[in-house]
């Protein structure tokens, strides 16, 4: 195995985590939404203010009436949308 391969391989394996990272924060922030988690503690503003950041763009996105399935929407969408491109991504690097 050459070492440009070994290396993209590698780099493909990195996009892959943080994909998933990114959308198991969001998927976590949905949980503890719907688990109505109490938003003073430190963790759970943590990770609110991790998923607003990281769905920004997809944030009231849709136009529910119920706020639980605008939040399920919006940041799943997002979540969906990072694990999908990342893995997309990281398929391609290893394929180089």
């Amino acid at each position: 195995m050459s070492p440009a391969y070994r290396g993209a391989n590698q780099a493909g394996t990195v996009v892959a985590v943080v994909a998933d990272i990114m959308a198991l924060i969001l998927g976590l922030w949905i949980l503890m939404y719907l688990l109505d988690a109490n938003r003073a503690n430190s963790l759970v503003q943590f990770v609110h203010d991790a998923a607003n950041w990281l769905a920004g763009w997809s944030h009231d996105l849709f136009t529910f009436d119920a706020a639980w399935a605008r939040v399920v929407a919006g940041y799943g969408l997002a979540a969906v949308v990072y694990l999908f491109v990342g893995h997309v991504i990281a398929n391609r690097m290893h394929r180089h």
